[in-house]
């Protein structure tokens, strides 16, 4: 059978193990992409594909414990799936879905942009808004995304997805409070915002909390505001530091 590559795909696991089910690479003849988890594992899968891309069998399901025989000490069991590829085929169609945290990005300054960089390898669909339309990069945004110019940018909040984790970060203090009473409105109607979290100073946080509780928002409802955002212990202040601990804040956020 002619074939251009080999789609190798996490079937199921069990116990420790390196990679969840559904993680996948793609061997071809010279090179792969994607990865199953490295190591012993990885090589030998990358090894059986190759062998069979030159006309060698191809079993569909091979089991590996990883254990002191394959020289990995996880302890667990991974079941790998083989399927061969039509010359020229897209693996992404046979690839299973991954479920997507939706994001809510207000603000396209710095920590934006570099927040924006670095999710795009991480499983978020990031609804990306700010008022000014000329603040987004030139590139087109990942596939699933979605970058919205609007203005002002709190009439976005009634649109997001359900179940989006909020971050707010604009250029103006003035918007970012608008956003937030806007979410939290949202939050006491309908319930489906888990996180709305600001970049800011404690400082920052009182004054809004102060006036938040002049438009009628109460302890529950402000107690739903993380401000300042990320992970605790990071202490630099460039665009990227902040930005990776924002986003581990966000991954580490209950399914």
């Amino acid at each position: 059978m002619s074939t251009d590559a080999i789609l190798v795909v996490v079937a199921r696991t069990s116990g420790s193990v390196p990679r969840e089910a559904g993680a996948w690479m793609v061997v071809a003849r010279e090179g792969a992409t994607g990865t199953v988890g490295g190591g012993h594992l990885e090589f030998d899968a990358i090894a059986r594909a190759r062998a069979a891309l030159l006309g060698g069998p191809l079993d569909e399901i091979v089991r590996y414990p990883l254990g002191p025989s394959l020289g990995q000490c996880c302890g667990g069991v991974v079941w790998l799936r083989f399927e061969r590829l039509e010359p020229g085929e897209d693996a992404a169609a046979r690839l299973p879905a991954v479920p997507l945290r939706p994001v809510a990005l207000f603000g396209a300054g710095h920590v934006g942009h570099a927040l924006a960089r670095i999710a795009r390898d991480l499983p978020l669909a990031l609804h990306w808004i700010d008022s000014r339309a000329a603040a987004f990069p030139a590139e087109p945004p990942a596939p699933g995304w979605r970058q919205e110019a609007c203005e002002p940018p709190a009439d976005a909040v009634a649109d997001l997805a359900a179940g989006s984790a909020v971050l707010v970060m604009t250029h103006n203090h003035a918007e970012d409070f608008d956003i937030v009473a806007a979410c939290l409105k949202r939050q006491r109607e309908r319930g489906d915002l888990p996180f709305v979290g600001m970049i800011g100073s404690r400082t920052k946080w009182a004054s809004f909390r102060q006036r938040l509780q002049g438009r009628g928002f109460g302890e529950a409802d402000l107690a739903h505001v993380t401000c300042p955002i990320g992970v605790t212990g990071v202490a630099g202040k460039q665009p990227a530091v902040i930005a990776v601990a924002v986003l581990a804040q966000l991954l580490s956020l209950p399914a």
